[in-house]
């Protein structure tokens, strides 16, 4: 077995003509929990759709779990932005979880003992054990979100992908996702990529982070990448990374940062 759940060399993606970023290099180790930043636009969700098999790929070489990635989707857990159309807020959430087991499609009928106990351990997986019963419909979204991720859970996957799992959710939510993602690494080996638009609720508990920008990539450590030469690099514009209190922004160097006064609007050194 390689030591790798990710190898990527020269890998590129284009959703038709447009290309979606390029020469994209990825060495990502079993059991690591990986953010995946960068703006609107970058390519996240593609290369998450990408190393499903779900996304073509146009250049380089791509291997998942040592395999091509259409060949081990079985072994990997999606779980996208958003809720699907198709699920139903009536359904209980042991019921939501039974119906991805061994099936790829939501609302698969299965109601044997077996698909109830795969889902009832999913659900134990995903800290979301004591809401088996409840209805998605009466679930908050961290909730929901947990349900979803037992989902991905059911089949025992060995790499777990996670679109924007902290949108919408506050900030208990967030951190209870983060936590679940972090433990189902050490606890269960289980490789997870995480895609984020914010990187300082991240800062804690990730192994490494993949930032992406201007069709191009880079991983390693947060030290490593989210540095201002490589961001610079990846935006094609001078880029700063200013730490404050622990947290990291982001920003376009104007060449200054303006001080900050505790003036008011109407005095005259704001106007």
């Amino acid at each position: 077995m390689t030591k790798w759940a990710i190898e990527a060399h020269a890998l590129g993606c284009r959703l038709g003509a447009r290309p979606v970023f390029s020469q994209l290099d990825l060495a990502v180790p079993r059991g690591a929990l990986v953010g995946v930043l960068g703006p609107n636009g970058a390519g996240k969700t593609t290369l998450l759709r990408c190393l499903l098999g779900l996304a073509r790929r146009t250049e380089g070489r791509l291997e998942v779990l040592g395999r091509d990635p259409g060949a081990v989707r079985a072994s990997i857990g999606y779980v996208s932005q958003g809720e699907p159309p198709e699920m139903s807020l009536h359904l209980s959430a042991v019921a939501s979880v039974a119906a991805a087991f061994q099936g790829e499609r939501w609302g698969f009928p299965l109601h044997r003992r077996r698909e109830r106990n795969h889902a009832l351990e999913a659900l134990e997986a995903a800290e979301a054990g004591a809401l088996a019963q409840r209805p998605l419909g009466e679930l908050s979204g961290g909730q929901r979100q947990r349900v979803r991720i037992a989902q991905a859970l059911v089949n025992a996957p060995q790499l777990l992908l996670l679109d924007e799992p902290l949108a919408s959710l506050d900030q208990g939510g967030q951190q209870a996702v983060l936590r679940l993602a972090k433990r189902l690494c050490l606890d269960r080996g289980i490789t997870v990529l995480m895609s984020a638009h914010d990187l300082n609720p991240l800062l804690e508990y990730i192994d490494l982070v993949l930032y992406m920008a201007n069709g191009q990539g880079r991983l390693g450590s947060v030290d490593d990448v989210v540095r201002e030469d490589v961001l610079s690099a990846l935006y094609g514009l001078p880029m700063r990374a200013t730490r404050v209190d622990g947290r990291i922004f982001v920003h376009p160097d104007r060449g200054f940062i303006p001080e900050l006064t505790d003036c008011c609007p109407h005095c005259e050194g704001c106007k």
